[in-house]
């Protein structure tokens, strides 16, 4: 099974500017805007009330709702405006996105195109162009990403395959967070006034990153030991491993105050 919390905010990089993604996938056309440097009547707001702009929305709103009834998956608008701290703007499907931007400049729209089809086959040189880009905080802070949602994945197979069903999985995601940080993922994410849906480790630092996946690690391999099966035997399992993980951090962060007070 793969990572179990939705998609968050994430970016993607058009001529080294960051271009933001929401959860569902939407482009921030505002940052488009400003890429282009384009004046304010030129806005993704004046942009959308052209009747032939309206048509196209109309049209593909059309076609990813058909999509969605199939999949039986909420319908979601194909453009909207958001306000709110750090996702302002208005979000668009990238096929608006691209619209836009060729309406802004021609050569923008291949470009905003390019990428897209490129992250949409997971090119991983993309990935790579970006981080080039990136700070070595950002760099160190990918790698950590990257490692523990691979954890993340192990971590949730081995629940599978003990038997772990339904909403068992988010219990035993609450038990690592409840261990380590006193609140459940809903709790956390309100406190970081992060949407519900968000991917709350997409918010964590580097350090909780590092113990939310020692903990996991540690939890699948007691899993795996004990033989423990269905969701009370896991959950109580991953509750003890996080647990000792929070104890060891806290222990080090003690034994460090006594020696800067010697």
């Amino acid at each position: 099974m793969k990572e179990t919390e939705e998609p968050s905010s994430t970016a993607i990089m058009i001529r080294g500017v960051r271009i933001e993604e929401d959860s569902n996938g939407h482009w921030n056309l505002n940052d488009i805007w400003a890429l282009a440097k384009s004046p304010t009547s030129r806005a993704p707001k004046h942009w959308r009330g052209n009747k032939g702009v309206k048509r196209l929305i109309e049209a593909l709103q059309k076609k990813v709702t058909s999509g969605y009834l199939k999949e039986k998956k909420p319908i979601i608008s194909v453009i909207y405006s958001s306000r709110g701290r750090g996702s302002e703007g208005t979000y668009a499907h990238p096929i608006l996105a691209a619209s836009y931007a060729g309406y802004l400049n021609e050569k923008l729209e291949i470009e905003t195109r390019e990428v897209w089809l490129r992250y949409r086959s997971s090119d991983a040189t993309l990935a790579d162009e970006i981080l080039q880009r990136a700070t070595p905080e950002a760099n160190e802070w990918a790698g950590v990403r990257a490692l523990g949602r691979s954890v993340r994945n192990e971590f949730t197979d081995t629940l599978q395959v003990h038997g772990v069903e339904g909403g068992g999985y988010a219990r035993i995601t609450n038990a690592v967070y409840e261990s380590l940080f006193g609140k459940k993922k809903r709790d956390l994410a309100y406190a970081r006034g992060l949407p519900m849906n968000a991917n709350l480790r997409d918010s964590m630092e580097k350090d909780e990153l590092v113990s939310v996946m020692f903990a996991e690690m540690l939890s699948k391999q007691n899993i795996n030991a004990a033989n423990s099966n269905g969701n009370i035997e896991c959950e109580a399992a991953t509750r003890r491993s996080s647990t000792r993980v929070r104890a060891t951090i806290e222990e080090n962060q003690k034994d460090r105050q006594r020696r800067a007070t010697r």
